[in-house]
């Protein structure tokens, strides 16, 4: 009789290391999401002046990932990561010491470029070190250690800041953010294989197989910028309670479907997970727009959970699945800066929708953007069932 075929290792001691760095840094920044406009609105700024700081954050990172994704296959994943970590650890630490919104908004812009790189980098290690065959299972373990954080996250940093200082809160932020440069320091990173000069080459800023996932990506991820930018001063104007327990059950519903969601991806493809996730993630900017009581806003917490959980590894692992892996670099800065891009533009022109129309106007349209994700999807399986009925 034959032996069964063994599965191919995920747990190796690079994978863990990438792993519990990832979450390190994630758990810095999860902290800051919802406090940096309480820390806005502590220095004189409205709505407005939310939205912006908030948004050039993604901006920056927005910009930098595309020159990211062309280092890492350059100059190396190893240099990239701990460049990016860096000036993350060094922007966050000097939050507390600013005192005027021009500032931190010249500090935001650094941290971006900090997080576009590290996490460009951090992403393209990890699909370096699983195995193909278990990719989309793979990337949702990698993806777990970021909801794990997301689960304490917001909900830790919010409690802290009404505890301690701002100028403590994000030295604490950057202390994190330091444990990750150490633990990625450990990391047996892949030799950059050298590549062929090209004659009249041009610039080389997108992966053409991951812009199709990465334009879905960006139309659901307008929704988080939203969330991440009004909801505790949302729930605050209703005199709801219980915002932390909304980003907690947020992550703990991401952390449900990561158990599943990606083996679903690897057997059944893109089509068995985006239109269910999608759909969740409508109804939960609907509840959001609608937000009578607690109860509503912690049921749209749990779907909002479970449809991005579902559809951001999916995507992710799409991204990558058809690219050379000397573009995998390039694929995850594709990927990654329509997502930044998503977050940017939701939370500045969610800053001006909500100083025009009130809070709720921006679920309302957030909900529009999510339709549009799936309609939009929907015609890319057409164009693909039409290309392959003309071959």
């Amino acid at each position: 009789m034959e032996k069964p075929l063994r599965k191919e290792k995920i747990w190796t001691k690079d994978f863990v290391l990438i792993v519990c760095a990832n979450f390190f840094i994630f758990l810095g920044f999860q902290m800051t999401l919802p406090t940096i406009p309480l820390f806005v609105e502590d220095l004189g700024g409205n709505d407005q002046l939310i939205g912006f700081v908030v948004g050039i954050f993604t901006f920056s990172a927005l910009l930098l990932r595309p020159f990211a994704g062309n280092w890492l296959e350059t100059k190396g994943r190893g240099f990239v990561y701990l460049t990016g970590l860096t000036i993350f650890v060094l922007s966050v630490g000097s939050f507390g010491f600013l005192m005027s919104i021009a500032l931190l908004f010249f500090m935001r812009v650094i941290q971006g470029a900090g997080w576009g790189l590290s996490t460009t980098a951090s992403g393209t290690i990890a699909t370096d070190l699983i195995p193909a065959s278990r990719r989309g299972e793979g990337m949702g373990f990698y993806g777990l250690s970021g909801n794990i954080a997301m689960a304490f996250g917001p909900s830790l940093g919010l409690i802290l800041t009404g505890a301690i200082s701002f100028k403590l809160f994000f030295l604490i932020c950057a202390g994190l953010g330091l444990t990750a440069l150490f633990l990625s320091s450990r990391i047996t990173y892949r030799k950059v294989e050298p590549r062929p000069k090209e004659k009249n080459a041009r610039l080389d800023i997108y992966e053409k197989s991951a812009i199709k996932p990465a334009m879905l990506m960006f139309f659901i991820t307008v929704t988080f910028g939203g969330i991440a930018s009004f909801l505790p001063l949302y729930t605050a104007q209703k005199n709801i309670t219980g915002i932390q327990w909304y980003f907690l059950l947020y992550a703990i519903s991401v952390m449900l479907t990561r158990t599943f969601a990606g083996q679903l991806y690897d057997r059944k493809g893109h089509r068995a997970v985006f239109i269910p996730g999608t759909l969740l993630i409508l109804i939960a900017m609907v509840l959001l727009a609608w937000l009578p009581n607690s109860t509503i806003l912690f049921i749209a917490a749990v779907l909002y959970g479970l449809g991005f959980g579902t559809v951001q590894p999916a995507l992710q692992a799409w991204s990558i699945e058809k690219t050379p892996i000397n573009r995998r670099g390039m694929a995850n800065a594709t990927f990654f800066s329509f997502f930044d891009l998503g977050i940017g533009i939701g939370a500045m022109f969610f800053g001006q929708i909500s100083h025009m129309y009130g809070y709720s106007t921006i679920y309302q349209t957030a909900a529009v953007s999510v339709f549009l994700s799936m309609l939009l999807y929907m015609f890319f399986l057409y164009r693909e069932k039409m290309a392959i009925k003309n071959t």
